[in-house]
Protein backbone atom coordinates (compact mmCIF):
# COMPACT_ATOMS: atom_id res chain seq x y z
CA UNK A 1 0.00 0.00 0.00
CA UNK A 2 1.37 3.08 -0.86
CA UNK A 3 1.90 5.68 1.63
CA UNK A 4 -1.13 8.16 0.01
CA UNK A 5 -3.41 4.96 -0.08
CA UNK A 6 -3.01 3.87 3.73
CA UNK A 7 -3.54 7.92 4.49
CA UNK A 8 -6.64 7.63 2.74
CA UNK A 9 -7.46 4.69 4.74
CA UNK A 10 -7.08 5.99 7.92
CA UNK A 11 -8.94 8.60 6.80
CA UNK A 12 -12.48 6.87 6.96
CA UNK A 13 -11.93 6.17 10.22
CA UNK A 14 -12.85 9.91 11.07
CA UNK A 15 -15.96 10.69 11.75
CA UNK A 16 -18.14 13.46 12.82
CA UNK A 17 -22.03 14.06 13.50
CA UNK A 18 -23.70 17.07 11.65
CA UNK A 19 -25.53 19.06 13.33
CA UNK A 20 -28.80 19.00 11.49
CA UNK A 21 -28.95 15.37 13.26
CA UNK A 22 -27.73 16.97 17.11
CA UNK A 23 -30.44 16.41 19.93
CA UNK A 24 -31.71 19.86 21.58
CA UNK A 25 -30.16 20.83 24.54
CA UNK A 26 -33.45 19.87 26.65
CA UNK A 27 -33.30 16.53 25.07
CA UNK A 28 -29.76 16.17 25.88
CA UNK A 29 -31.05 16.90 29.84
CA UNK A 30 -33.61 14.51 29.45
CA UNK A 31 -31.60 11.93 28.20
CA UNK A 32 -29.52 12.41 31.44
CA UNK A 33 -32.73 12.57 33.52
CA UNK A 34 -33.27 9.01 32.25
CA UNK A 35 -29.72 7.46 33.36
CA UNK A 36 -30.19 9.31 36.77
CA UNK A 37 -33.57 6.77 37.07
CA UNK A 38 -31.72 3.93 35.39
CA UNK A 39 -29.03 4.47 38.01
CA UNK A 40 -31.84 3.83 40.67
CA UNK A 41 -31.83 7.49 42.08
CA UNK A 42 -34.62 10.85 41.54
CA UNK A 43 -32.96 13.24 39.02
CA UNK A 44 -35.81 15.21 40.98
CA UNK A 45 -33.79 15.24 44.28
CA UNK A 46 -32.05 18.43 45.55
CA UNK A 47 -28.78 17.01 45.27
CA UNK A 48 -29.67 15.77 41.65
CA UNK A 49 -32.13 18.69 39.84
CA UNK A 50 -29.60 20.34 38.53
CA UNK A 51 -27.06 17.47 37.42
CA UNK A 52 -28.77 17.16 34.13
CA UNK A 53 -27.65 20.82 32.76
CA UNK A 54 -24.33 20.38 34.72
CA UNK A 55 -24.04 16.88 33.09
CA UNK A 56 -24.71 18.72 29.63
CA UNK A 57 -22.22 21.55 29.90
CA UNK A 58 -19.42 18.98 31.19
CA UNK A 59 -20.11 17.44 27.82
CA UNK A 60 -19.94 20.76 25.97
CA UNK A 61 -16.55 21.11 27.33
CA UNK A 62 -15.37 17.41 27.34
CA UNK A 63 -16.18 17.30 23.21
CA UNK A 64 -15.18 20.77 22.18
CA UNK A 65 -13.16 18.82 19.71
CA UNK A 66 -16.25 18.40 17.57
CA UNK A 67 -16.19 22.02 16.72
CA UNK A 68 -12.86 23.34 15.47
CA UNK A 69 -10.78 22.68 12.47
CA UNK A 70 -7.58 21.28 12.72
CA UNK A 71 -7.14 22.46 8.85
CA UNK A 72 -7.92 26.14 10.13
CA UNK A 73 -5.45 25.66 12.94
CA UNK A 74 -2.82 24.59 11.02
CA UNK A 75 -3.57 27.33 7.81
CA UNK A 76 -1.30 29.59 10.11
CA UNK A 77 2.33 28.53 9.27
CA UNK A 78 6.33 30.05 8.53
CA UNK A 79 8.61 29.67 6.05
CA UNK A 80 11.24 26.93 7.56
CA UNK A 81 14.07 28.43 9.43
CA UNK A 82 17.07 28.96 7.31
CA UNK A 83 19.55 26.35 7.63
CA UNK A 84 17.37 24.12 9.83
CA UNK A 85 16.36 20.69 7.91
CA UNK A 86 15.97 18.01 10.53
CA UNK A 87 13.19 17.00 13.04
CA UNK A 88 10.86 19.05 14.94
CA UNK A 89 9.62 17.49 18.26
CA UNK A 90 7.30 18.55 20.77
CA UNK A 91 7.14 15.85 23.92
CA UNK A 92 5.26 15.57 26.89
CA UNK A 93 1.76 17.34 25.74
CA UNK A 94 -1.27 16.69 27.99
CA UNK A 95 -4.46 15.69 27.15
CA UNK A 96 -7.47 14.48 28.63
CA UNK A 97 -9.97 12.35 26.93
CA UNK A 98 -12.98 10.11 26.83
CA UNK A 99 -13.62 6.62 25.02
CA UNK A 100 -15.40 5.85 23.08
CA UNK A 101 -16.31 2.35 24.19
CA UNK A 102 -18.07 3.60 28.01
CA UNK A 103 -17.61 7.51 28.09
CA UNK A 104 -14.66 7.27 30.58
CA UNK A 105 -11.88 9.54 30.63
CA UNK A 106 -8.06 8.66 29.74
CA UNK A 107 -5.68 11.37 29.77
CA UNK A 108 -1.67 11.12 28.74
CA UNK A 109 0.73 12.68 26.86
CA UNK A 110 1.71 12.86 23.09
CA UNK A 111 4.55 12.95 21.44
CA UNK A 112 4.91 14.75 18.22
CA UNK A 113 7.71 14.71 15.42
CA UNK A 114 7.99 16.05 12.13
CA UNK A 115 9.99 16.55 9.31
CA UNK A 116 9.09 20.20 7.60
CA UNK A 117 8.49 21.00 3.79
CA UNK A 118 9.72 24.27 3.79
CA UNK A 119 6.73 25.37 6.41
CA UNK A 120 6.95 24.87 10.01
CA UNK A 121 3.41 25.43 12.57
CA UNK A 122 3.75 27.51 15.68
CA UNK A 123 4.05 24.76 18.33
CA UNK A 124 0.95 26.21 20.45
CA UNK A 125 -0.72 25.13 17.36
CA UNK A 126 0.41 21.21 17.34
CA UNK A 127 -0.69 21.44 20.97
CA UNK A 128 -4.14 22.63 20.09
CA UNK A 129 -4.69 19.87 17.34
CA UNK A 130 -3.81 17.70 19.96
CA UNK A 131 -7.33 18.94 21.69
CA UNK A 132 -9.10 19.02 18.49
CA UNK A 133 -8.77 15.28 18.58
CA UNK A 134 -8.60 14.35 22.47
CA UNK A 135 -11.84 16.25 22.79
CA UNK A 136 -14.00 14.05 21.13
CA UNK A 137 -15.31 10.48 22.16
CA UNK A 138 -11.73 8.53 21.32
CA UNK A 139 -10.04 5.41 21.18
CA UNK A 140 -6.04 6.05 21.37
CA UNK A 141 -5.04 4.01 18.31
CA UNK A 142 -7.59 6.48 16.61
CA UNK A 143 -6.54 9.37 18.11
CA UNK A 144 -2.82 8.59 17.81
CA UNK A 145 -3.92 8.29 14.01
CA UNK A 146 -5.70 11.25 13.71
CA UNK A 147 -3.36 13.84 14.71
CA UNK A 148 -0.64 12.34 12.61
CA UNK A 149 -2.86 12.61 9.50
CA UNK A 150 -3.73 16.12 10.27
CA UNK A 151 -0.06 17.18 10.47
CA UNK A 152 1.13 15.21 7.65
CA UNK A 153 -1.53 16.75 5.71
CA UNK A 154 -1.66 20.36 6.67
CA UNK A 155 1.69 21.02 6.73
CA UNK A 156 2.89 18.96 3.85
CA UNK A 157 5.51 17.75 6.26
CA UNK A 158 8.12 15.31 4.78
CA UNK A 159 7.59 12.77 7.69
CA UNK A 160 5.34 12.49 10.80
CA UNK A 161 5.53 10.35 14.01
CA UNK A 162 2.86 10.88 17.22
CA UNK A 163 3.20 8.58 20.18
CA UNK A 164 0.69 8.91 22.57
CA UNK A 165 0.99 7.57 26.53
CA UNK A 166 -2.36 6.75 28.31
CA UNK A 167 -3.56 5.55 31.78
CA UNK A 168 -7.70 4.68 30.91
CA UNK A 169 -10.29 4.79 33.73
CA UNK A 170 -12.32 2.33 31.60
CA UNK A 171 -9.69 -0.43 32.66
CA UNK A 172 -8.82 1.28 36.15
CA UNK A 173 -11.99 2.16 37.79
CA UNK A 174 -14.31 -0.84 36.30
CA UNK A 175 -14.06 -4.28 34.44
CA UNK A 176 -10.41 -5.68 35.51
CA UNK A 177 -9.64 -2.86 37.72
CA UNK A 178 -5.69 -2.90 36.74
CA UNK A 179 -3.85 0.30 38.19
CA UNK A 180 -1.19 2.11 36.78
CA UNK A 181 -1.08 0.73 32.99
CA UNK A 182 0.07 2.64 30.52
CA UNK A 183 -0.62 2.07 27.11
CA UNK A 184 1.50 3.54 24.36
CA UNK A 185 0.89 3.61 20.34
CA UNK A 186 2.58 5.62 17.78
CA UNK A 187 1.56 6.58 14.26
CA UNK A 188 4.40 7.16 11.32
CA UNK A 189 3.54 8.62 8.38
CA UNK A 190 5.90 9.58 4.99
CA UNK A 191 9.30 9.12 5.56
CA UNK A 192 8.97 7.81 9.03
CA UNK A 193 6.80 5.28 8.12
CA UNK A 194 9.07 3.84 5.37
CA UNK A 195 12.52 4.53 6.78
CA UNK A 196 13.05 2.76 10.01
CA UNK A 197 16.55 3.85 10.67
CA UNK A 198 15.49 7.47 10.66
CA UNK A 199 12.30 6.88 12.52
CA UNK A 200 14.26 4.85 14.92
CA UNK A 201 16.67 7.88 15.55
CA UNK A 202 13.43 10.11 15.98
CA UNK A 203 11.67 7.34 18.35
CA UNK A 204 15.73 8.10 20.67
CA UNK A 205 15.15 11.65 20.64
CA UNK A 206 11.61 11.33 21.90
CA UNK A 207 12.46 8.64 24.73
CA UNK A 208 15.65 10.53 25.74
CA UNK A 209 14.04 13.95 25.74
CA UNK A 210 17.68 15.49 24.27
Amino acid sequence: MSNKDSVTALLKSIHQLGDDIRPSEEQAMDAVRTLIRYAGDDPDREGLIETPDRVVRAFEEFFRGYAEDPAEILGKTFEQPSGYHDVVILRDIPYESHCEHHIMPFTGKIHIAYLPNKMVAGISKLARVVDVYAKRLQIQEKMTSEIAIAIYQHLSAKGVIVVAEGVHECMTNRGVHKQGVNMITMQALGLYEHDAIKREEVLRLIKSGT
